[in-house]
C-alpha cells in the first residue's frame, strides 16, 4: 500500500481537507447554533465531525483500495440553521442526529429503505433544499446592510477571486471575514489567552434525548437532505471517474460515524461529491489504482484541523453572527442555484416542487415540527393530486 503513495496525492488530500473545512465550517457552526447548542457545544461538534470524516475516509480508502472522500453534511448544517430550538434543546437535537445516522446505516444494509429514499423524486428534494438554503443565501446582503466595511470586503473577495478559480472563491471570502476581525473588531481584553487555551482540544459529551418533535423536525429532514443531496450524488461521481463500489456498505459506514460524532455534538458525515471529484479525478494521480491515497492524506489532515476546533471557533464568536453568516451563506450560493434549477427543470412536477420551496422558505412550523417536513409533504401532496387528476382525465 505504501508504493501507491505520491507527493502528488499528499497535496490533493491537503488541498481537499482545506477546501472541505474553510469551505463550510461556518455553516456547521451556524447550523449547531440554530438548535440551541452553546458555543463549547459547537466547539466540540465541529471537531466530531472532521475527527469522524477523516477516520471515516481514512479507513474506507484502505479497505476498499478506493478514492472515497468524506464530508460533513453541509446541507444538513443549513437545514439546521433554518430551524429553531426544538423542545428538549440541544440534547434532543443530539438524540436527532443519533436516529438519523441509524436511519442511514439501515438504508445501507436494508435495500427497502434505501429504495423508498431514492424514490423520493428529486424535485421535491431539490426543491426543500433550495428552500432550506435561500435563508442563508441572503445573508450576504444583510451582511453588508448591517455595516458594509464588514460586509463588502467578504463579498467582494469572493466575487473577485470566484471569477479566476471558483474553487478558491469561499476560503477567500473565509481569510476576508479573518481580516475583517483583525483589523475591524475591538479585540476584548483576555482575548489572545482564551484563543490560546482553545488550542487544547475539548470534547464535550452531550446526554441525547428523544421526543416525537425532533425526531421529525429534525432526524427525518436530516436523513432525507444528506442522502438525497450528498450520499446518492457522491456515488454518481464515483461512477463518472469508472469506480463502482457496492453503496451500501459506504452509506452503512457515514451513518456508524455519524452516530459516532452524535453524543458529541455532530449531526451527520457522508459522501462527499465536490472534493469527491477532486479525489477520484486525473488530477490527483494518473494511475486510477493510486488515488486512494489523496482520501487518506485528506482524512489525515481533518483529523488535525478538527483538533484545531475550539480555536477556531473562539474565532469566530469575536465577530458579529451576521458575518459568518455571510460566510455560510456564500459558501451555499452554488449549491442553492444547482438545487434550484434541478427542482424547476421539469414542467410536470413544477408546480409540486414550487409548493415544497414556498413551505420549506417560510421557515414556518407547524405542530413543532419544522418547515422542510411539511414543504415535502405538500409537495408530495400536491404531485400526487395532479398525477390522479391526470389519470382521471
Amino acid at each position: 500500500m505504501l508504493r501507491d503513495f505520491s507527493i502528488q496525492s499528499l497535496f490533493m488530500g491537503l488541498l481537499i481537507a482545506f477546501v472541505g473545512f474553510a469551505s463550510s465550517f461556518a455553516v456547521i457552526l451556524n447550523g449547531l447554533a440554530g438548535v440551541g447548542a452553546t458555543e463549547t457545544q459547537a466547539a466540540s461538534g465541529l471537531m466530531a465531525l472532521s475527527i469522524s470524516m477523516g477516520v471515516c475516509a481514512i479507513v474506507i480508502s484502505i479497505v476498499t483500495r478506493l478514492p472515497v472522500s468524506i464530508a460533513w453534511s453541509t446541507p444538513g448544517a443549513a437545514l439546521l440553521a433554518s430551524s429553531t430550538a426544538v423542545e428538549g434543546g440541544f440534547n434532543a437535537a443530539v438524540g436527532a442526529f443519533l436516529v438519523c445516522g441509524m436511519l442511514i446505516v439501515v438504508a445501507g444494509l436494508w435495500k427497502p429503505l434505501g429504495r423508498m429514499v431514492s424514490s423520493i423524486p428529486s424535485a421535491l428534494a431539490n426543491a426543500m433544499l433550495a428552500g432550506v438554503l435561500i435563508g442563508l443565501c441572503f445573508a450576504p446582503v444583510k451582511a453588508i446592510a448591517f455595516n458594509p466595511l464588514f460586509g463588502l470586503p467578504i463579498v467582494l473577495a469572493w466575487v473577485l477571486v470566484g471569477g479566476i478559480n471558483k474553487l478558491y472563491a469561499v476560503p477567500a471570502a473565509l481569510l476576508a471575514f479573518v481580516l475583517v476581525i483583525a483589523f475591524g473588531i475591538d479585540m476584548p481584553e483576555g482575548t489572545f489567552a482564551k484563543l490560546s487555551s482553545a488550542l487544547a482540544p475539548k470534547a464535550e459529551f452531550v446526554f441525547p434525548a428523544f421526543n416525537a418533535a425532533a425526531m421529525v423536525s429534525i432526524a427525518l429532514p436530516l436523513f432525507i437532505v444528506t442522502m438525497a443531496s450528498q450520499n446518492i450524488p457522491g456515488i454518481a461521481v464515483l461512477k463518472v471517474n469508472d469506480y463502482h463500489p457496492n453503496p451500501g456498505p459506504l452509506f452503512a459506514a457515514t451513518g456508524l460515524f455519524s452516530m459516532l460524532s452524535a453524543p458529541f455534538g455532530g449531526h451527520a458525515v457522508n459522501l462527499a461529491a465536490i472534493t469527491a471529484a477532486m479525489c477520484a479525478g486525473v488530477d490527483s494521480h494518473p494511475d486510477r489504482a493510486r488515488r486512494y491515497w489523496s482520501a487518506i492524506n485528506a482524512g489525515i489532515a481533518y483529523i488535525v484541523l478538527g483538533l484545531l476546533a475550539g480555536a477556531v471557533t473562539t474565532f469566530v464568536s469575536l465577530a458579529p453572527p451576521v458575518l459568518i453568516e455571510a460566510v455560510a451563506g456564500l459558501a451555499l450560493v452554488g449549491a442553492f442555484a444547482s438545487s434550484a434549477m434541478a427542482a424547476f427543470s421539469e414542467a410536470q412536477t413544477r408546480e409540486a416542487a414550487a409548493i415544497t420551496f414556498l413551505v420549506t422558505a417560510s421557515g414556518a412550523g407547524f405542530g413543532g415540527v419544522s418547515g422542510a417536513f411539511w414543504g415535502l409533504i405538500a409537495g408530495g401532496l400536491m404531485l400526487a393530486l395532479a398525477r390522479f387528476s391526470k389519470r382521471r382525465a
